[in-house]
């Protein structure tokens, strides 16, 4: 942090640097004056510190700011997307065999993007696109393993005792597994005769891990989608297409990752 004077226009100096409040205000957090009041009132921190004297400035491209504790993510040329994945699309930005890839579904997008993790092939729904690629590497790296949210569809229709046996974890032949939280959202007449739609919350990552979950309970899978990944929620996002994080989802999910 410094408390230099600010270049005319509020431009960073030449050390880069700008007004905290003039940063707050241009990332969208309040207007310039709600923003100094917010710093006045001691709800922003820099690097760890609570900053209220006005007119202090920072680097905006590595300060690590938090506004009642919400992470603010660094100003950056990268982008972080959430895409709903089609059924039938390889999680791949290329595929040798022809078939269609991620790199087909942003083929209109300028920067090279990486994928966070994969989906299954005929797994839809979300799945994040950066091109920032030590967050892609930290968010699929199994010591930061997030919390995901997928929506099944099965056969049969699952009662409470395999609810509580998914709660209390199932030995798979690759190891345990434990489901954070499970639920049946419609059985019988709310889904298909004979079918069940079960939501679940899980931190695993091994392949087709849900999939293989159901199944050995007894409940094979016939559509799957994931709807969740930590703070980012698919909601009416319509399949195929794609947003950008909003500046809450990102900060958590970067505080999540320890970037």
């Amino acid at each position: 942090m410094s408390e230099h004077e600010e270049l005319p226009g509020g431009v960073p100096d030449e050390d880069g640097l700008v007004r905290l409040q003039k940063l707050l205000a241009q990332s969208g957090v309040a207007s310039r004056r709600k923003c100094e009041e917010l710093m006045l009132a001691g709800l922003v921190e820099v690097d760890g510190e609570v900053v209220s004297r006005l007119g202090t400035k920072v680097d905006p491209k590595t300060a690590v700011i938090r506004v009642d504790g919400v992470r603010l993510p660094p100003q950056s040329a990268h982008v972080y997307l959430v895409l709903n994945k089609p059924r039938g699309v390889v999680s791949t930005m290329s595929d040798p065999e022809g078939r269609r890839n991620l790199g087909d579904v942003v083929a209109d997008r300028p920067e090279r993007l990486f994928h966070v993790g994969r989906l299954d092939t005929d797994t839809s729904g979300l799945l994040l696109l950066t091109n920032d690629g030590d967050f892609a590497h930290r968010m699929a790296h199994p010591s930061y393993e997030v919390e995901k949210t997928y929506v099944a569809e099965v056969d049969g229709e699952v009662s409470r005792a395999t609810l509580r046996q998914l709660r209390e974890g199932v030995e798979l032949e690759d190891g345990p597994v434990q489901v954070s939280r499970v639920k049946v959202v419609e059985t019988g007449r709310g889904a298909a005769q004979g079918r069940s739609i079960v939501e679940l919350v899980i931190h695993e990552g091994r392949n087709r891990i849900v999939r293989r979950l159901l199944d050995h309970v007894g409940h094979p899978v016939r559509r799957l989608t994931r709807t969740r990944f930590g703070p980012v929620e698919l909601g009416r996002l319509p399949v195929g297409e794609m947003r950008e994080l909003t500046r809450t989802e990102l900060g958590t999910l970067l505080d999540r990752v320890q970037l």
